[in-house]
């Protein structure tokens, strides 16, 4: 089975592929938000080739638990993404997800152009390794 994370930003999205049965990820692309406008059309050109079976988005949090600025925006990306696939959607923590993304993408020797955008992909990356790991056993 395929499962897609996703790292909600204001201005791009990280999108990642994973495989259940390996349990393993890999950064896959990034989508644009732009005046608050999320390119909906690439992400369903992304479901469409992928077919995944489900969907994890990083629901991001303080330390101590509690919503942060973009929590509420996380949550209503997710039930648009349920709404619009009518497949299963996942939220989990994701709090130190872009602080290892970083660490990976600086280690990572496939990358030939290190860049901010890359991030975002990375960082979908750690979200669905977690959830692998936390939630899908």
């Amino acid at each position: 089975m395929y499962i897609i994370g996703f790292d909600y930003g204001t201005r791009r999205i990280g999108i990642a592929i994973g495989q259940t049965l390996t349990a393993t990820a890999h950064p896959l692309t990034i989508v644009s938000v732009k005046k608050k406008q999320i390119n909906w059309a690439h992400i369903t050109t992304i479901i469409q080739e992928w077919q995944p079976d489900a969907l994890v988005v990083g629901l991001p949090k303080h330390a101590d638990g509690s919503d942060n600025t973009i929590t509420a925006a996380v949550r209503r990306f997710s039930w648009q993404l349920q709404g619009r696939y009518q497949l299963p959607v996942h939220t989990i923590d994701e709090t130190l997800s872009s602080v290892a993304a970083v660490e990976k993408m600086l280690s990572s020797p496939f990358l030939k152009k290190k860049n901010r955008k890359n991030l975002d992909a990375f960082a979908a990356q750690i979200i669905l390794e977690t959830w692998f790991t936390e939630c899908h056993k």
